[in-house]
């Protein structure tokens, strides 16, 4: 990130997925809820194509992808699934742009990041493509190229905004700790050496070099410090999995300008609490790390758990509402 010195986070966005398959009518609710920070919403509802890995596999270039049985596969050749994978993105982006006429501010597009992408991409043998550092180089470089196009295209949509990257790496843990199963499930892959998994992720997120790019996971046990160094702007985690064996690693994010996007709103359909309980943990872990309180508005997003995919969509809206509700009350009474 070179040129964010001056960059404005919104106080609170989504994730990335919603429920159900009309683009319209989710680009509608993002956009109506979050007026000073909107992310253009996945849904993968719709099938192959729309899903998280799917939908990347759409953005790569000189690689294809197509549905097996076992899952996303590697080809030779652009096929109906690569097709309709980017045909579903192509409409996303027209709702989108339809809803964003004129906005000026911060946007959010989502993309699986290069190791997760690798843990759930299959080779033509049809073991991950983790188990081949050359494969995972490829498929880097291909990811890279694809975000600065995807990137490209939306900032001529949207020319106002000031684009947020985000890459969704709920695999890296596994990734470093080599607890990704190969195709038999019987055995794993080898842990991948952390400086090559870092490498990789500084050349992947210097592709937007004119933005912020925001790693996200809702796993446990979330690699802060490696992140960092690799030149993630944002944090996104989901707060309750953190335990005091983050406090250093989040403490010294924030000292060091890292924001937060913190995950506090549940996923699955349940009544919310009030917005000031739902920002309790927030306010819980800045005492905890002894940082002063007035940093919160400035260190913060708030959003959901985990993306709303699995929600009932009345629900989801009423989530992402929830959402702007908690950041308020986080930003009066940040003590």
């Amino acid at each position: 990130m070179t040129e964010n010195s001056e960059f404005r986070f919104g106080a609170a966005t989504g994730v990335g997925s919603m429920p159900g398959g009309d683009a319209r009518e989710a680009a509608k609710t993002v956009t109506d809820t979050f007026e000073d920070f909107p992310f253009l919403p996945e849904l993968p509802a719709r099938g192959p194509g729309a899903d998280m890995v799917g939908r990347t596999a759409g953005m790569l270039v000189e690689l294809y992808a197509r549905v097996e049985p076992s899952g996303w596969r590697i080809g030779d050749r652009p096929g109906r699934d690569t097709h309709r994978a980017r045909s579903w993105l192509g409409e996303d982006l027209d709702a989108l742009e339809e809803f964003t006429q004129g906005y000026e501010g911060p946007l959010k597009v989502q993309a699986v990041g290069p190791w997760t992408l690798a843990a759930h991409l299959e080779l033509k043998n049809g073991e991950a493509a983790l188990s081949d550092p050359g494969a995972c180089r490829d498929l880097a470089a291909s990811l890279a190229e694809g975000l600065r196009l995807h990137l490209a295209e939306v900032q001529r949509r949207v020319p106002g905004a000031q684009l947020v990257l985000q890459l969704d790496e709920p695999s890296l843990t596994a990734v470093l700790r080599g607890q990704v199963k190969t195709a038999s499930g019987y055995r794993t892959h080898r842990a991948v050496d952390r400086q090559v998994v870092e490498a990789t992720l500084r050349d992947v997120l210097g592709v937007h070099a004119r933005g912020p790019v925001v790693v996200h996971s809702c796993a446990p046990d979330v690699p802060i410090a490696l992140l960092r160094r690799a030149g993630a702007a944002a944090i996104s985690l989901d707060l309750s999995l953190l335990t005091e064996r983050d406090d250093d690693a989040i403490g010294e994010a924030v000292e060091g300008g890292t924001r937060l996007f913190a995950g506090v709103v549940p996923t699955a359909d349940g009544p919310l609490s009030d917005p000031a309980g739902s920002v309790m943990g927030v306010r819980t872990l800045w005492r905890r790390l002894g940082l002063q309180p007035g940093l919160l508005a400035e260190a913060v997003t708030i959003t959901s758990a985990c993306g709303l995919a699995g929600a009932s969509p009345a629900y989801a809206r009423q989530a992402l509402a929830h959402c702007v509700r908690a950041a308020r009350s986080l930003a009066d009474n940040p003590e």
